[in-house]
């Protein structure tokens, strides 16, 4: 007959000893209502809305300018509207003055942005996907350059890519902005980094496989997923060549060829010659003509631009 400790000895080891589950551990109320609501920064609060002024504040001065005629400009306090409404006189004059140059200035620049930032988007996109996903001698190498050529300024470069067009005769023509708005070493390596992150390695070899090229992997299966980088490269070499002024204005002579920073650049620059005409308000109005395509392109193309950012922020 088994003892009673025999017996407890035995289901101990049949059952193993039991032990009570661990307590819950409760948030305070204090903490849950902390997290769900995060404290406001009062210091932070107020160095946001200055940022916030000293972006709004020249937008709303450019707007409200607009509406003013010549006169107006001068007898009116700049963040207030005048006594006269003049923005569609004012647009209708900036279209039709001197020829209607303006428009002209306006196709310019639009061939500028879509050879020239539409090129560099196109470079940037397939040599950011070979560096990421091909192997090649050489490729250190490659990282360093276009690192290095993050670092060097455009300015530096103005000279002597004058003094290279200068000898092939290609000065004095569009070729001559087109050309070097092709090379975008900042929209290379970020393209490199996005698809280092965004393109798995077994989703390329499963493409292969199934009988893929390169080419229609490249096209169907990685083209796709590059495309919140493409639009974030896009919006970055539109705006710098839309807002493109030095190299334009070592490169071009011919009024014909001017973009929009230099078309209105002459035109500011008549009320300090002999004989011009002050046409401030054509300034004005042609500057807030100029940033509309600007404003409207990253409004629809917020979303893709900013989950092109993200991508690489977080590692699995």
């Amino acid at each position: 007959m088994a003892t009673p400790t025999r017996t407890v000895a035995r289901t101990t080891r049949a059952t193993g000893p039991r032990h009570a589950p661990p307590p819950r551990l409760r948030t305070p109320r204090r903490q849950r209502h902390s997290l769900a609501r995060p404290r406001r920064s009062v210091p932070l609060t107020l160095l946001t809305g200055l940022v916030v002024l000293y972006t709004l504040v020249p937008l709303l001065w450019l707007v409200i300018s607009a509406t003013k005629s010549q006169e107006g400009l001068a007898d009116s306090f700049g963040l207030w509207f005048g006594g006269d409404f003049a923005l569609w006189d004012n647009i209708s004059a900036t279209f039709t003055y001197n020829d209607g140059v303006f428009t002209r200035w306006l196709l310019n620049t639009l061939l500028y942005v879509v050879l020239g930032a539409g090129g560099a988007t196109v470079l940037a996109v397939l040599g950011g996907y070979a560096l990421a996903k091909f192997d090649f001698p050489g490729k250190r190498v490659v990282f360093a350059v276009v690192i290095g050529a993050v670092a060097v300024p455009g300015t530096a470069l103005a000279v002597p890519t004058f003094l290279m067009f200068g000898e092939m005769g290609l000065t004095n023509t569009p070729w001559a902005v087109i050309i070097p708005s092709l090379i975008s070493p900042f929209g290379l390596y970020l393209m490199w980094v996005f698809a280092t992150e965004a393109i798995p390695a077994e989703l390329m070899e499963a493409a292969r496989v199934d009988g893929a090229g390169e080419l229609r992997t490249f096209f169907q299966v990685c083209l796709p997923l590059l495309a919140p980088g493409m639009v974030t490269v896009l919006l970055f070499t539109m705006v710098q060549t839309w807002n493109n002024y030095f190299l334009p204005l070592i490169m071009i002579k011919d009024p014909d060829w001017y973009p929009l920073t230099l078309g209105l650049n002459s035109w500011n620059a008549q009320a300090s010659t002999a004989g011009g005409q002050p046409v401030f308000h054509l300034v004005i109005t042609g500057s807030l003509i100029t940033i509309l395509p600007l404003i409207a392109a990253f409004l629809l193309l917020q979303k893709f631009w900013q989950s092109g950012l993200s991508a690489g922020s977080v590692k699995e």
